[in-house]
């Protein structure tokens, strides 16, 4: 059975190739930024760091779509899927291993700098109000759908 190309068919092509032009450029402008950061402050770097994450959650969320959209799935041949999934592997084994050395690097530094007296009353004060707030929210989510917390 043969399928004639209908022009809806014919704008979604061109909206992926616009997000491939989209993602090439936004690979170059941050390949071109990545020798300027070593001369970054923190901030700097602080937004930076959110940049790149912002711009990867976007990609997963559009690779998640595209496997949830039966126009793409029903077109895209098995090596696709099984290059996606080594791929995938790959990013996702590197970013698990980053949280597990940033997060266990980063706990080192927070005792340390307890012991050593160096944490801003300040900014503790203003963690632990945020993650009140954080937590009352969820709890009065959680009551608005039924679900009690003891």
């Amino acid at each position: 059975m043969e399928y004639t190309d209908s022009g809806s068919a014919l704008d979604f092509s061109a909206s992926l190739e616009r997000w491939v032009i989209l993602q090439k450029k936004l690979l170059d402008t941050i390949d071109k930024t990545k020798d300027q950061v070593d001369g970054f402050d923190r901030l700097e770097l602080i937004l930076s760091i959110r940049t790149l994450f912002q711009n990867m959650m976007r990609t997963l969320k559009a690779f998640d779509t595209w496997l949830q959209d039966p126009f793409i799935t029903s077109q895209m041949p098995r090596e696709f899927l099984l290059y996606v999934w080594g791929e995938t592997y790959k990013s996702f084994k590197t970013l698990v291993e980053l949280d597990i050395k940033h997060t266990s690097d980063m706990a080192s530094l927070v005792r340390e700098n307890i012991s050593k007296g160096k944490v801003n009353p300040l900014v503790n004060l203003l963690r632990e109000i945020i993650l009140t707030t954080q937590q009352e929210k969820k709890e009065k989510e959680d009551s608005q759908r039924g679900i009690y917390t003891i």
